[in-house]
């Protein structure tokens, strides 16, 4: 059984293509391009936003694309259960379109970001973590607006709630100020929604699935979420 995934390609989209081959290519899996302008999602299975500027980031990021004709079906297949994963400039539009709660605002360095870093999965019960075998994975990020922000009460509900996914940490898993890339409030790098099936998070996955780079760590995140459909 093959699990089919739908790219969506925003105007700016720079990740599609990563992500299309990771899924395609190195897992194996049925996958398909989703034009902004349709309203077809094409009977996918899961939905990924890509990473890259959407509409050129301009007004702010991901807030143009929030309003794209495909993106009506990708909020009605969320709330329906539809499992959606948004990486970088997805997971901006999945705040913009309150998909998953808080905003990404500049890097505290003001300064754009691009290199691997080290998260520690904080909650391997989700349909996106369940095959992480280690406590800590090797990521690339890649953002000027990466810095996770929300309000008190919303940052207690992710605790609570055990929503917060990753955190940017060093190889051992230490959770510190010093590690974190962009500012992001408690270094949080990914979150869930309540219900637990929409993904957002600023590292890039897709790119890190190939053996060929040596770096394998994003495949995890693909495989649990392929698992969950075989379970």
């Amino acid at each position: 059984m093959k699990i089919k995934f739908g790219v969506v390609v925003f105007p700016g989209s720079n990740c599609d293509h990563d992500a299309y081959y990771s899924v395609k290519k190195v897992l194996n899996q049925d996958a398909e391009f989703l034009w902004h302008k349709t309203t077809d999602l094409k009977s996918s299975d899961v939905i990924i936003l890509p990473g890259g500027f959407s509409y050129g980031d301009y007004l702010r990021t991901g807030a143009i694309a929030r309003f794209s004709p495909i993106m009506e079906k990708v909020i009605d297949f969320a709330e329906k259960g539809g499992k959606v994963m948004g990486f970088c400039n997805g997971f901006q539009v999945l705040l913009e379109a309150a998909l998953l709660p808080g905003v990404l605002i500049k890097n505290e360095s003001l300064k754009f970001v691009c290199k691997d870093v080290y998260l520690k999965v904080e909650n391997k019960n989700t349909i996106f973590t369940k095959d992480i075998e280690k406590d800590v994975v090797k990521i690339p990020v890649a953002h000027g607006e990466g810095n996770y922000y929300t309000d008190d009460e919303t940052l207690k509900s992710l605790n609570e709630y055990n929503q917060i996914v990753f955190r940017y940490s060093d190889k051992n898993g230490n959770v510190d100020p010093k590690f974190n890339p962009n500012g992001s409030l408690e270094n949080i790098a990914g979150i869930v929604n309540r219900k637990g099936n929409i993904l957002g998070m600023m590292p890039h996955p897709e790119r890190c699935c190939d053996p060929v780079l040596r770096k394998t760590d994003g495949a995890y995140v693909f495989n649990s979420i392929i698992k969950s459909f075989l379970n």
